[in-house]
This record gives structure tokens, sequence and C-alpha cells, in this order.
């Protein structure tokens, strides 16, 4: 009954988006999302989120100047850097290398880079997460990666990059949207919303049990917590913070 509920409820949604799915069958949606309306979508999803989780993220990010290598110099590698919403919680002087794997970001990094002088920008990447071969091995005290492990093509391959990096006694920081507990209509929602949303929002996966890969990972230790970030008419509502570190 619930498989079949989902199957009618997903084709009443994707008929309600029928325009996007035809623009996306003629090839011109993905490049107008991935131009256009995504950089502009995040943009404005960022400023909320970052509304919503101010206080997690500066207890996330509070222990950052402890991984600083023996200079005194941290070197932080960001993972779909997107606007740059999380420049404001790097600490003065930290060295950033974004990475994307979407180019038109453009606008809205310029801002937030001109808003966050405080940090030292070195070098801007398009690369999946997947394949950070332009960053050496073990040359970074720092990955960070918000929002960003529901979109990858794999999570697993993300996180061998994160691994491979990273310096010895490296950190990784994330925080990530996640899927419901299998019991809850949220999820029955979720996977309700699963195609079209991943088709409107650049390949968005709103059921990935992000905690399992982690857990899977092979980090030395690993800090993870489960919280709700206030997101009302969306089903991201569920989220996972935390650290671990190489």
């Amino acid at each position: 009954m619930t498989e079949a509920s989902i199957l009618f409820f997903r084709t009443c949604l994707a008929l309600l988006a029928m325009p996007i799915y035809l623009l996306s069958f003629l090839g011109i949606w993905e490049p107008f999302c991935k131009k256009i309306f995504f950089p502009f979508f995040l943009e404005k999803l960022s400023a909320i989120h970052n509304r919503k989780t101010k206080k997690q993220k500066q207890e996330l990010f509070r222990n950052l100047p402890d991984f600083a290598g023996p200079s005194g110099e941290l070197k932080l590698l960001e993972i779909g850097t997107g606007c740059g919403a999380n420049f404001q919680f790097y600490p003065p002087g930290c060295k950033v290398t974004c990475t994307d794997i979407n180019p038109n970001f453009q606008q809205g990094l310029s801002r937030s880079m001109s808003q966050n002088q405080h940090i030292h920008y070195e070098r801007f990447l398009v690369a999946a997460g997947e394949d950070l071969h332009q960053v050496p091995s073990g040359s970074v005290d720092a990955v960070v990666c918000t929002l960003v492990l529901c979109s990858v093509q794999s999570v697993n391959s993300t996180l061998k990059e994160v691994m491979r990096v990273l310096k010895p006694g490296g950190i990784f920081y994330f925080l990530e949207h996640v899927a419901d507990d299998h019991s809850s209509w949220r999820y029955f929602w979720q996977q309700v919303c699963y195609p079209t949303w991943k088709l409107v929002f650049a390949g968005c996966c709103l059921t990935r049990e992000i905690w399992k890969n982690l857990e899977q990972a092979n980090f030395s230790e690993l800090k993870l917590q489960h919280i709700s970030v206030p997101l009302p008419g969306t089903p991201i509502k569920p989220h996972i913070i935390g650290y671990a570190v190489k």
C-alpha cells in the first residue's frame, strides 16, 4: 500500500512539474539550472540555512584553530564551496582552497569573499568531490563539506578523497541533510519528492543515510549528532552535524 501511495503521489508531483520534465527532455533545463537557477536558489537557501544553524556552526568550527600546522598556518579545503556560506565561520588567516563542480557561483562567491576578508583565498578549483586530483595527498589540515554529500555521485568515493588529502590527524567537518526515520511521515514525503526534487535541485538526493557512510569510512575518531533544522515547507529538516579525524 505504501509503495503504491508513493508512486501515486510521485506521479502527481511529476505532473505538476511537467514543464521542467519537458525542458529536461529537450536538454534545456540542466544547463539553465546549472548556470542560473541553482546558483540563485543556493545563495538564498544558504542565507536562510546559516541563520537557522549559526549557533551549531559556530560550535562546530570552534576547535578549527587547534588543527593548524607547527608553523601556525591552517590550510583548509572546502568541497562544494558554492556561494561561500561558511567563510564567516573560519578563523582569521586561514588559507582556503575552494572547490565546486559548478563554476557558476561567481557572483555569490565574490559577495561572500568581499564580506569575509579575514581569511586568505588560495585558489578555486572546478572539481567534483570524488576527484580532487588537483589537491596533493596529505596537504591540508582540514576539509569542510556542508550540504554537498546529498548531491555527489558517490559519497564513499568523496570520503576516500577527503581521507587522501588530509594530513595525518587532520579534521573533516560536515553538516548534511539526511533521510528521516523510516517510520515517519517526513520520510514518506522524502520518497515522494525524491525524483522531482533531484531534477529541480541539481541532483540533490533526499533519502541518503550519510551517517552510515561516515561510520564505515575508517576515520580514527567520529563525532556525529542528529539534529533538526527548522526549514518549513521542505523535506530537508533532518540533518547530521559533526567532525571526523583522520
